[in-house]
């Protein structure tokens, strides 16, 4: 039997996702925020982007001091490694919704080969699934472990996933050039860009190398049952907030940039989150800003066979906590939409 609502711990409360997540759940009609944890600020109130602090939530807590049978999920937005050492002690009723990287590859060996460092909890792989929400609501509700995708690997999956299932375009030689507002990088960018003066130019990074490469490549080769190798560059823009990938593919013979766009219209139509813009359209990240849409245009190209897909989402919303509370949604049977209804998160 539902409850009537489902108690919250969030874990990384004080990081952009996790405060972007409190501000998305403090409109969910079916959920309380219970915990509130972070390693800093113990015993504060938690200032959601920079604003005054929000009385009602309960203030900032360890997460040793968690009681776990006062909570139904516990979402983690915590730094690679930690969100696995929290698995090893959750009770088994309890549902992890991860925000990391720690259970995005379906490989353990993978793991270490692209985050350094060896996976502790090996066993619970296979109790977790990778989910952007569009393509594995059935198994949303099979698996207690949800690792939600990268930000920059649901701007491109949820193209090219379809694409490829259908074997409408080529395996070979798709090239991806996403740019990303510098909150994707976390709130110690600084420290990790020294020598860029990240406010007011572009700076290409992790290029040939970057992490997300691995997620991408695992779920595109998974759907077309080869292995799949990509060109991906991304880039940090000196704004806030949104991703825009630009995804050049080539298509089987006789299929046009029209055949790609009317296919995932069709596709795409009972996604509530994902809006096809209108044939050889423009799209920036304004569109979707403070959104849980990702938002594609199909665009020609002057060679033949070649199509131009363009894919822009929020990710702070889409490309992070949106998607969490998208995941729980269909997870615990509630609408799909609960706490991402509205467009009235503005920064």
């Amino acid at each position: 039997m539902m409850k009537d609502s489902l108690n919250i711990a969030i874990a990384g409360a004080t990081g952009y996702i996790g405060m972007q997540l409190i501000k998305l759940l403090l409109d969910h009609p079916k959920v309380k925020i219970i915990y509130l944890c972070a390693t800093k600020s113990i015993g504060k109130r938690v200032f959601l982007f920079g604003k005054k602090p929000i009385k009602k939530l309960p203030k900032i807590t360890n997460i040793k001091d968690i009681d776990y049978n006062k909570i139904d999920i516990i979402f983690t937005a915590l730094p690679n490694g930690e969100a696995q050492r929290i698995a090893k002690k959750l009770p088994k009723n309890i549902k992890l919704i991860d925000l990391s990287a720690d259970f995005r590859l379906k490989k353990y060996a993978e793991y270490k080969k692209w985050y350094g460092n060896t996976h502790k909890c090996k066993n619970l792989i296979n109790e977790s699934v990778y989910s952007i929400t569009e393509f594995s609501r059935t198994k949303l509700k099979k698996k207690r472990i949800i690792g939600c995708p990268g930000c920059y690997p649901t701007s491109i999956q949820i193209p090219l996933i379809p694409l490829l299932a259908k074997k409408m375009i080529k395996t070979d030689n798709i090239i991806i050039d996403s740019k990303s507002g510098y909150s994707g990088a976390g709130k110690n960018i600084n420290k990790k860009f020294k020598h860029k003066n990240l406010y007011s130019s572009i700076s290409a990074y992790g290029v040939g190398k970057h992490r997300h490469t691995s997620e991408i490549e695992q779920e595109l080769s998974i759907i077309s049952k080869k292995m799949i190798k990509i060109r991906f560059t991304p880039h940090l823009m000196p704004m806030f907030r949104g991703i825009l990938s630009t995804i050049y593919v080539e298509t089987k013979k006789n299929i046009s940039a029209k055949n790609v766009y009317n296919f995932l219209k069709k596709y795409h139509k009972n996604n509530m989150f994902i809006k096809l813009k209108k044939f050889n359209s423009n799209l920036g990240t304004g569109d979707v800003m403070n959104t849980n849409n990702c938002e594609i245009s199909i665009c020609n190209d002057r060679s033949k066979n070649k199509v131009i897909i363009l894919s822009a989402i929020d990710n702070l919303i889409k490309g992070g906590s949106g998607q969490a509370v998208q995941n729980m949604n269909v997870a615990f049977n509630l609408k799909e939409n609960f706490g991402l209804r509205w467009n009235i998160f503005y920064l």
